[in-house]
């Protein structure tokens, strides 16, 4: 089959597609034809080598990790699919974009429902199973409030549509432009970080501070050190957190961040590491008492 394929670490214009074996579903895997398939920042640095200390790679690397598609076999022991489901796949590490790929039943597959092709499907898996795993990691409630940081990136947008179907109140900071867009998607209130300081217009939205705060935007410090929260509330962001100075908070932060996927990726090889990281595969969470400062938020 053909695949999109990095021989080793290299600058992004150098990975070509070239022909790998065809991967075959083992048992609890169902093997997917591929429509579409979509990229993300980790899956450049996994080619670059950018992140290689953390996630190694296995070459030749199949890039790519989130698919979409029909099921075209399936595993011994399988069940609930059939050849020709249309599916949407997390696949690991490696491996979405070829003509073929593996994933295995359960958070990681999904059937597509009807009016989901799979060009917008391929754009779900990893930015919204990683806004999953973050409001789960603070808990959001219906009836609470979280101030979104970021919204209108890939993980912001689905943070936004999740929190405000858990019958959350959402701020989310956007530009004048987004506005409209992100109203649309079940935000409350909008700030503009371009011409408002978010925390300020946050606390005049939200008196005495919102519950959560999902920073997709700041990291270390920055990320633990936010106004907008009310005493001992919660908050949650992608990069691991380090301890601010004072006043007790419960943070929740992705140890690694992708949702899940630990250990190396698979050559073709990428296929054969898609199956690997799945069975590993779980939100990576760490949740636990900080003390955390008062600076501003950068965004």
């Amino acid at each position: 089959m053909k695949a999109l394929v990095a021989t080793g670490y290299m600058p992004l214009d150098q990975i070509a597609i070239a022909e790998v074996p065809t991967p075959a579903p083992g048992p609890g895997q169902v093997l997917i034809k591929v429509e579409a398939a979509a990229l993300n920042p980790l899956d450049l640095a996994l080619i670059t080598g950018a992140v290689k200390d953390m996630y190694p790679a296995d070459h030749p690397l199949v890039v790519g990790m989130d698919a979409a598609g029909t099921v075209a076999g399936v595993g011994e022991g399988v069940s609930g699919y059939a050849q020709g489901d249309p599916v949407l796949a997390f696949t690991g590490q490696a491996g979405a974009v070829a003509e073929y790929t593996v994933a295995s039943p359960g958070p990681l597959l999904a059937r597509r429902p009807e009016g989901l092709d799979s060009l917008h499907a391929a754009g779900i898996p990893e930015s919204g199973l990683t806004a999953v795993c973050l409001l789960r990691a603070v808990r959001l409630a219906a009836g609470e409030s979280v101030l979104v940081v970021g919204a209108t990136g890939g993980i912001g947008l689905y943070a936004v549509q999740l929190a405000h179907a858990l019958g959350s109140r959402v701020i989310a900071t956007a530009t004048a432009d987004d506005e409209e867009y992100l109203r649309g998607l079940g935000a409350g209130g909008t700030v503009d970080y371009k011409t408002a300081d978010v925390v300020e217009e946050t606390l005049r939205l939200v008196p005495g501070g919102v519950d959560v705060v999902v920073d997709l935007v700041n990291s270390g410090e920055r990320l633990t050190e936010h106004r907008a929260r009310g005493p001992s509330r919660r908050q949650a962001g992608v990069a691991a957190l380090r301890a601010g100075r004072s006043g007790a908070r419960r943070v929740a932060g992705l140890h690694r961040p992708l949702p899940g996927g630990a250990g190396r990726s698979r050559g073709p090889g990428g296929p054969g590491g898609g199956r690997a990281a799945a069975r590993r595969n779980r939100c990576t969470l760490r949740v636990r008492e900080r003390r955390a400062g008062s600076r501003r938020l950068r965004r």
